[in-house]
Order: structure tokens, then sequence, then C-alpha cells
């Protein structure tokens, strides 16, 4: 077991957040910093894992939010490590939608299905923005319609799961563009992270991370904080690391969940407002063919199942334009369908794709021969995807999320106001976070050093009169304590009128 060793900031997680912050940190001479990460890599949600010879993305696989006014800063980091990516158009997809016996729905009934449904989302959110209660010409409103058919719950689950921006407007595609690039390099969307964390880590010539401050399988279960003498983590290997400050990046299902514990305990405004934001699951199966059976082309990259359950196997994505030749094809779940397949066995998860897959089809397309399925909600290190702010909420959650309590700061994409579940939002959230604790060691330092001279300047005029001492009572009052020195003075019945010093 380590003893404790004192460090000036903890940095807890080493996603794109904690490596961030620490960048900065590292940046402007805080170089005595400790980053705990609870598994054996760094990146967090950034996760590749190479499956039939193939690296994809397992998290977050694509660059949002490019072409735009500002240039995206990962897409800078992109650019500046030559990550290779595949542009991806997503509008293709409402014409690309698979009824339950094989046949593409007319892309004419496609386009009036989903104007109808970015029109009805659109007015649910004026209404509940205005906080008016639904009401008709009798003065009772009904809301507007719910999906109820196929399509309808297809578009629905396209356009709030994967299209929001058709509906409200998002800072990111606002800021930054409205395209968007798939991730597609063998080194890993990761890389951008390793990077990074290259410019203040030491660094093998192999690329593998050696700097002893950066300390992974390091499960962090405890974090006790006082005024005084600054903050104290305890992981789950008994290991005690103290520090002047921690940042924490933990995501928001970590810090829902009971992983951690604090000491004394986060106030209730902290807890109800980290409870108050959802989390979202969002989960990409792959599945490998012995050939491609499916469309190919850039306007086909993305299909669309059409089911009576809203989110069943619905969204599907081949990756031949980012890997040709791979047979590969990804279908992505959301929350709850999320939910039920970790918790299933994945041969059943691979049955239930393969009867979507033969409904759009047919029934003489080979079976898979591999899958994987990522489980991020059932990874006690991650409990989710991202965070998922509700639709209306008053800055004042996102406020509470993100602010300090005592030495304790917090990091995430759950603390960007603006970029929440967005790469860029983690990225730039740890940025932000950095400089407002530089900021607040510079006042605590300010501080001591005022303090420093007041106790200084009330000193000045009592050691003054030492000289006036014989050379015993100065030798006797050399060792006693320069708070008790007023006291000797009256003792020896040299009373002057000097105040007692300031605690």
């Amino acid at each position: 077991m380590e003893s404790p060793s004192r460090s000036s900031v903890i940095i807890v997680g080493a996603g794109v957040s904690g490596i961030s912050a620490a960048k900065v940190l590292a940046e402007n001479g805080i170089e005595d910093l400790v980053i705990l990460e609870a598994t054996d890599r760094i990146g967090g949600r950034i996760r590749k894992e190479t499956f039939t010879g193939v690296s994809v993305e397992l998290g977050a696989g694509w660059i949002a939010g490019v072409g735009g006014k500002e240039s995206n800063p990962v897409w800078e980091l992109a650019a500046k490590s030559g990550l290779r990516t595949c542009f991806s158009d997503y509008s293709n997809a409402r014409y690309n939608i698979y009824d339950r016996s094989g046949k593409i729905f007319p892309s004419g009934v496609a386009a009036d299905s989903y104007k109808k449904a970015v029109e009805s989302a659109i007015e649910k959110l004026r209404i509940v923005d205005a906080n008016h209660p639904f009401c008709d010409a009798t003065g009772v409103h009904e809301p507007p319609c719910c999906p109820k058919t196929p399509i309808e719950l297809a578009i629905d689950f396209i356009l709030h799961d994967f299209e929001m921006a058709e509906v409200e407007p998002i800072s990111t595609y606002l800021e930054f563009g409205e395209r968007e690039f798939l991730v597609a390099d063998e080194r890993g969307y990761e890389h951008l992270l390793y990077k990074m964390a290259q410019e203040f880590l030491l660094t093998s010539e192999e690329g593998q991370i050696s700097d002893n401050r950066l300390k992974l399988s390091k499960v962090v279960r405890e974090i006790q904080q006082s005024k005084n003498d600054g903050v104290r983590v305890t992981t789950e290997d008994g290991c005690i690391y103290e520090a002047n400050y921690v940042i924490l990046s933990a995501s928001i299902g970590v810090l829902q969940s009971n992983l951690i514990s604090f000491t004394p305990p986060l106030p209730r405004w902290k807890t109800e407002a980290i409870d108050n934001c959802d989390v979202m699951v969002y989960t990409k199966i792959f599945l490998k063919f012995p050939y491609k059976f499916w469309p190919s082309g850039s306007e086909k990259e993305f299909f669309i199942y059409a089911h009576e359950r809203r989110g069943f196997y619905t969204f599907w994505q081949h990756m031949e334009n980012a890997y040709p030749g791979s047979n590969i094809l990804v279908v992505t779940l959301t929350n709850g369908e999320s939910k039920r397949v970790e918790a299933q066995p994945d041969e059943e998860t691979m049955k239930e794709a393969m009867g979507v897959l033969r409904d759009m089809f047919g029934p003489n397309i080979p079976n898979a021969t591999d899958i994987l399925v990522p489980r991020w909600w059932n990874n006690r290190f991650q409990r989710g995807s991202y965070s998922n702010y509700p639709i209306v909420s008053n800055n004042q959650l996102v406020q509470d999320i993100k602010a300090p309590v005592g030495r304790i700061f917090f990091t995430g994409e759950h603390t960007s106001e603006r970029f929440n579940g967005y790469v860029h939002g983690g990225y730039l959230a740890g940025i932000d976070t950095s400089k407002a604790l530089l900021g607040e060691m510079r006042t605590e330092k300010t501080e001591k050093g005022r303090k420093c001279e007041n106790h200084n300047f009330l000193l000045e005029p009592l050691l003054a009169l030492t000289g006036s001492l014989t050379l015993t009572q100065t030798e006797a009052v050399s060792n006693l304590h320069k708070f008790d020195i007023s006291t000797q003075l009256y003792l020896s019945g040299k009373l002057v009128p000097v105040p007692e010093p300031i605690l």
C-alpha cells in the first residue's frame, strides 16, 4: 500500500476532460499533479477495440460540428495528428426506411412523415418552453399527436436520438458547423488523447506513457476534504493520496452511483443537481458478415428499420465507406433497449438482429460470423454514455453541477453548458475547470501572502523593543514563540501599548 504523498492537484479520471485539465495545469507550472484512472488505459468513453481485424469505436465515434464559422478544437487536434475520418451524411437515412416486409417507404411518404414529426416536436417544445397547458378551442388542448405507426416511431427515433438539431438549435452546429465526420483510423479516436498526454507526461519511444504521475487501475472510492488540510483520496486497493485540490472528471452516471463517497457529504444543492441530469445510454452493436448483402454507396450508408416498438434495432450503418471490404454492419440502440440488450447474452442479441436484417433483406442472407456488444450502462466506471439535460431546463442546473465544493472541482462533458454530450464539450470543460482552479490557487496564495505581511507588520514594533533588553533578556526572547513576546514584555515590567497579534 502506498503511503500518503502530497501533490498540488489530484485529477480523478483520464478521459478527455481529465487529460485536457492536466495539460493546462502542467503548462502553467503545476507539475506536481497525479492522475488516478480506474481502468488500465486512458480515454474514458473514447475507446477503440479491434473487431475482426478492424479498429472500431465503442464509444465516441464522430467529430461533430465541422465547417462552421468557428473551428472545432477537436477537429483541429485531428487535423494536427493526421487522424483519418470519413464524412457522414445522416440526411439520407430518412429515405432509406424499410418496413417489415423489406420494402422501402416511398420518398414522398417518408418526407411527409418526417415533416409532420418535426412540426410536432417543435410545437411540443414551444408549449413546454412557454409552460402552457395543452388546450384546444374549448379551452383544453390535446398534446401534439404521438407517433403510433412503425414509420412514425422510426422517424421519431431518428429525430430525437440523432437529428435533434432539426428541432432545437444546438450550440455545436451553430458555432462549429453542421458536418460530422466518422473517425476511421486504426490508431483510434483515443490517439488524440495520447498525443495530448505526450506533451506533459513522460513517454517511451514506442509511444507508451511511462510517467509515474499517471496511475492506472486506481479506483477512487472516497474523497475527504477539510478547509485547512486539503483533500485525501482513498482508492479501492487501499492507497491514499493527498493534495491541495481535486479535479473530479467522473461521468454524471458515476456521480449518481455510489462508487465514490464524499466526506463530508456533498451539499444538497449539489446532489439534487447531479440527480436531475439524465444519462443517455448509446450502444453501437457491431456485426461481421462473410460478404456484403446490403446496398452500398455514400447515400446508402445509413438505413432505418420501422418496427412497432420504438428503437428496436432501428438505426443501421454499413462500414464500407470507412473500411471498404470490412463487411461490418453497425446498429445503434439507446436507453431502454440498450439496457435490455446489455442484460442478455450476445447470442440472443445476434438472433434478434438477424431477424431484423432478414425482415429487410430476405431470408437467404448469411448469418453474422461475429458480434461485439459494448456495455456502457453496466460498466461501473461509466454508467452510461453521456449527459442529457432536459430540453427545457434553467441555467442554474448546469451551474450547480459544475460548481466546485470546497477544494473539489468538477469537470466533464456534463459540466459544459453549451456542448454537453460531445467530445469537444469534455475537452473544453477540462480546460475551463483548470483555469478556474488556477485562479483559485492564485487567490489562495495572495491571501496567504497578505496574512504573512499582517503578522510581520504587527511584530515589527515588538521586535524593535528587544534592542533595549539586556543580552540575557534578548536570548530569552529569541527562544519564545512570536505570539508570546507581548506576554514576556509584560512580565519584564516594560509595558508598552502594543496590540496582540491577530491570529
